[in-house]
């Protein structure tokens, strides 16, 4: 009976096949390089690409808030402007009211009435002069009155002067403060009056503790 050795052609499968696994594992771990390769490469482009979102927010966050701060300079500049507009109405009225006060005032004194001084604050004006009489200075308050830019008169003092020999025609020293009334409330009381009668003004009289 013959005999046949088949350890040789076992030895070479068994080295076929260790090649074919070490061929296996090299496949595998060159796969896994390249698949970590790929994933590194997409991670740091996912990266870079977010950076780039991020620098172009910060960038775009900058132009906002330089932006706002125009605005806020803006809002001064305007708050500036009307504050000089406001005041530059406010001098334009006092100006008008200025000019109607004057003339008021000349309209209103009556014979017998001479002012000597005059001094404002805010809103009120106190007069100061030489009358010939109380009556005088009741003729003027009621004339003060009916002004549609000079109203509430009240007498501070009516007295007669004790040292003055030149001044016997005006013997009285009177102090009057009077209320300058605004432009619009006077333009108000204009209109109104055109829609309504105007009503009559109320006799201010001196009080009875005055002089005679």
């Amino acid at each position: 009976m013959a005999k046949i050795n088949l350890l040789p052609w076992r030895a070479e499968r068994r080295k076929l096949r260790e090649r074919e696994f070490y061929g296996m594992l090299g496949a595998a771990a060159v796969a896994a390089v390249v698949a970590l390769g790929l994933a590194i490469f997409w991670m740091n482009a996912r990266i870079d690409n977010q950076n780039e979102r991020n620098t172009y927010l910060q960038n775009e966050i900058k132009e906002v808030d330089k932006k706002l701060t125009e605005i806020k300079e803006l809002d001064k500049t305007r708050s500036k402007l009307l504050a000089r507009k406001q005041v530059i109405e406010q001098l334009q009225a006092d100006r008008s009211q200025m000019v109607h006060l004057f003339d008021d005032l000349v309209k209103t004194i009556p014979d017998g009435v001479r002012l000597t001084q005059m001094k404002q604050s805010g809103d009120m004006l106190t007069l100061e002069g030489v009358a010939q009489s109380n009556a005088s200075v009741s003729t003027y308050m009621r004339n003060l009155e009916a002004s549609p830019w000079i109203g509430h008169p009240e007498l501070g003092k009516t007295e007669a002067k004790r040292d003055g020999a030149g001044e016997k025609r005006m013997p009285y020293v009177f102090t009057l403060n009077v209320k300058l009334r605004k432009p619009a409330d006077v333009e108000q009381q204009q209109s109104g009056a055109g829609s309504a009668p105007a009503a009559a003004p109320a006799a201010a009289t001196v009080p009875q503790g005055a002089n005679s």
